[in-house]
């Protein structure tokens, strides 16, 4: 167990006790395992145990961070055949499949990509994400496909978290998307969290956590255009709530968000048919983590990955790109 303690200096004072935590980049925790850590009376200020993320830190205060051992992982190691980008004695860089749900649930325990990096790894995976995340710095929707990285030890594991935090890990994807958001190209700065409607989607609502997403159209086509996302945060969701609900242009065969029929396009028979076609093709969302960059925490190496979109992907455009250059 390791016990990284801190002295609250006047210029934090007044911040709430998990994004202070969260801004230490000797932790490189997440800010949802921060606060599971407090919850569970991890974390003392001034030798007291706080039970709320929330509670407000006072400059001259005392914090404390007892990190637990990894825990053993009752998880079982499976021969799922996973695309390899890259491998060093630190971290791994996959390109995921659709399909591929990235971690166990409590429900979920097997046919993961964690359940493929235990047989491939064997014991070589960072524990600090918990018991059903070994080495998981960051995740990908189940039909988002493209790169993700993965730490072998912890200390990989914190350096990396904290580059995410900082905002200095490259991430880009490519998108499909009905219609043309407007304007070209541009910021979106909207809060997510938990629709209170539905709890099993995400959307835009002022309680939520900051999530920042820059777009650019790549091309346009008769009914859709292809997108490039840039992301500053890395929440649930974000880009398909963002470019949903923010740009009314949802991603092609989404089903959560509205991405099965097209809008802000007329509703021709052409062009319902050319919906069906490209929705049959896709069989999933089309969005694809393109780019990854980032230093890498042993070496200071600068890193940099790029990955080409599935089939499925570039039929669709293909598709699109068929109707548009009939016109």
């Amino acid at each position: 167990m390791s016990t990284p303690e801190y002295r609250i200096e006047e210029d934090d004072s007044g911040l709430r006790l998990d994004s202070f935590l969260a801004l230490q980049d000797d932790i490189g925790l997440s800010r949802s395992y921060i606060s599971t850590l407090i919850r569970n009376g991890h974390v003392r200020v001034d030798g007291e145990t706080p039970v709320k993320p929330s509670t407000h830190l006072h400059s001259e205060q005392v914090v404390v961070v007892n990190i637990p051992d990894p825990e053993p992982i009752d998880l079982i190691a499976e021969n799922i055949p996973i695309d390899i980008v890259y491998e060093d004695a630190h971290l791994i860089v996959v390109d995921k499949h659709a399909g591929l749900v990235v971690h166990p649930t409590p429900s979920t325990r097997n046919g993961t990509l964690v359940n493929a990096l235990l047989y491939h790894c064997r014991d070589t995976l960072s524990g600090i994400s918990g018991d059903l995340r070994p080495g998981i710095v960051h995740r990908l929707d189940k039909d988002t496909t493209g790169l993700m990285m993965v730490a072998k030890d912890d200390e990989t594991h914190r350096h990396l978290s904290a580059q995410l935090a900082a905002r200095t890990v490259k991430r880009k994807y490519v998108a499909l998307c009905w219609g043309f958001p407007t304007p070209s190209h541009g910021r979106i700065d909207g809060p997510i969290g938990r629709d209170p409607h539905n709890r099993q989607k995400m959307t835009v609502i002022e309680s939520g956590r900051r999530a920042v997403t820059n777009y650019r159209i790549l091309r346009k086509y008769s009914i859709a255009s292809l997108i490039e996302c840039r992301l500053e945060t890395g929440r649930t969701h974000q880009i398909r709530v963002h470019m949903s609900v923010m740009k009314n242009c949802p991603i092609i065969s989404d089903i959560k968000y509205g991405g099965m029929s097209p809008r802000g396009v007329p509703s021709t028979r052409e062009n319902r048919e050319l919906a069906a076609d490209a929705i049959r093709l896709a069989s999933h969302q089309m969005l694809h983590a393109e780019t990854l960059g980032f230093i890498h925490p042993i070496t200071g190496e600068e890193l940099e990955f790029h990955s080409a979109p599935p089939i499925e992907f570039r039929l669709v455009q293909k598709k699109l790109d068929s109707v548009s250059a009939g016109k």
